[in-house]
């Protein structure tokens, strides 16, 4: 994919505050709003993701959002060829495409043209690595990636042993061909990528405060109804913080106090995660603190100087 016409990208880690400048900025300058949230594009999963909510949706046209059931899959080739189609409709109305999210791998791989390695699953090599934890732990499973891709590794969850798995299949049927996984520097020519970044104790700190929100509005509620419809708290699209604390204390293993203590811990692990893949020395990211009262008026002026350049 090459585009040449404007397309705005707005980044960051969890609760720094992406979404109301997103929205802000669709209003102000015609946008619509595609989502490059990896969690966000499930149905009934709305408090514990952080989803925009309704009065954001109509505040400006949201794209990418509510499509699937947390039992369905959705990866990166699906996100790109979603987005894709996003991008070239929102531009045939004329209107400015802004993608907004933290899930990494998809924001580079939109900008930079990745082609995604066609591996197919491999059921054997599947089995015998779940058959590993079992026996051993997540941990020893996780080990093996640090290894063979400490890079990759590093921008995954320990824990989430089915997306771990999935990165050392795709290493192992990769090791005796070249890497297909390419990029295209100049694929997104048009674009304007702003981060979003603040201290990090300050960002910790409205992280719990969110937390504590989410509980408040019945993020509880929301995980006994997922359980209720058969799917499995810490597993899949669940396996997200908050999902996974929350079903342990459901299960009854853990107080609430613990799974919220828990959920804030993870979160901030998510955080450095996400640091990973957005860097504060890459000059292809326009950071703006995203606790300041004015960052929006920053964003925009950038904005505006985009659709000069493009005009």
């Amino acid at each position: 994919m090459s585009i040449t016409s404007p397309v705005l990208l707005i980044v960051g880690p969890t609760a720094v505050g992406k979404t109301g400048l997103a929205v802000s900025l669709a209003r102000q300058f015609d946008g619509e709003i595609i989502n490059a949230d990896s969690r966000q594009v499930y149905r009934h999963m709305d408090i514990g993701t952080a989803k925009p909510s309704l009065h954001d949706q109509k505040e400006a046209p949201h794209h990418l959002l509510d499509i699937l059931d947390p039992d369905q899959n959705f990866g990166l080739a699906t996100f790109l060829s979603l987005a894709g189609e996003a991008v070239s409709e929102i531009l045939g109305r004329g209107r400015l495409p802004i993608v907004v999210g933290g899930t990494g791998q998809y924001i580079w791989a939109f900008v930079e043209g990745w082609e995604v390695p066609k591996v197919p699953p491999d059921t054997e090599f599947r089995d015998a690595k779940t058959a590993e934890a079992e026996q051993h732990g997540t941990d020893f499973v996780y080990q093996q990636l640090q290894e063979v891709e400490p890079d990759r590794a590093a921008q995954l969850d320990p824990r989430n042993l089915r997306r771990v798995i999935r990165a050392l299949e795709v290493h192992h049927a990769q090791i005796s061909r070249p890497k297909i996984v390419e990029t295209a520097s100049q694929a997104l020519e048009g674009s304007l990528i702003i981060g979003l970044t603040m201290d990090r104790q300050q960002l910790y700190k409205r992280i719990d405060d969110r937390v504590d929100l989410m509980i408040s509005q019945g993020f509880e509620e929301e995980v006994r109804f997922l359980a209720a419809q058969g799917y499995v708290p810490g597993t899949g699209a669940l396996a997200g913080p908050g999902y996974r604390e929350l079903g342990d204390y459901l299960a009854g293993s853990i107080t609430l106090e613990e799974a919220v203590q828990r959920t804030k811990f993870q979160t901030h692990r998510l955080v450095r995660r996400q640091y990973n893949w957005f860097k504060p020395d890459d000059p292809r990211i326009r950071w703006l603190d995203g606790s300041l009262s004015d960052v929006e008026r920053q964003a925009g002026r950038m904005v505006e100087k985009l659709l000069v350049k493009h005009g």
